[in-house]
């Protein structure tokens, strides 16, 4: 992912990026990103091959997050760093229970 994103962007600084796109960068993990993102509102990650979210940063502007078709099962805690997050497709995972999204619920 990493590389994807220096090819692309670099030598573009990473907190004037507000939308990347991931689609098919094969990895099961997040990597690449940091907290350098902070103006990040649209994040895709379709396809990746994504086990879990464990890499993923504090995004405080992600409002839109696509993290279709891939291989995520369950913690979804990471996105409680993603607060302003108004869409989430996870279509395609191997989520089972509507359980794992109840940390994400707002009060």
């Amino acid at each position: 992912m990493k590389s994807s994103y220096e090819y692309y962007f670099w030598p573009r600084d990473p907190s004037e990026v507000t939308e990347l796109n991931l689609d098919n960068c094969r990895a099961t993990a997040v990597s690449g990103l940091t907290e350098d993102f902070k103006s990040l509102e649209t994040l895709s990650m379709i396809n990746v091959g994504l086990t879990s979210l464990k890499g993923l940063p504090p995004l405080p502007s992600l409002q839109r997050l696509d993290l279709s078709e891939n291989r995520i099962s369950g913690n979804l805690d990471q996105l409680l760093c993603c607060p302003h997050i108004e869409y989430l497709n996870l279509a395609g995972n191997k989520i089972s229970t509507l359980k794992v999204l109840e940390p994400l619920k707002k009060t």
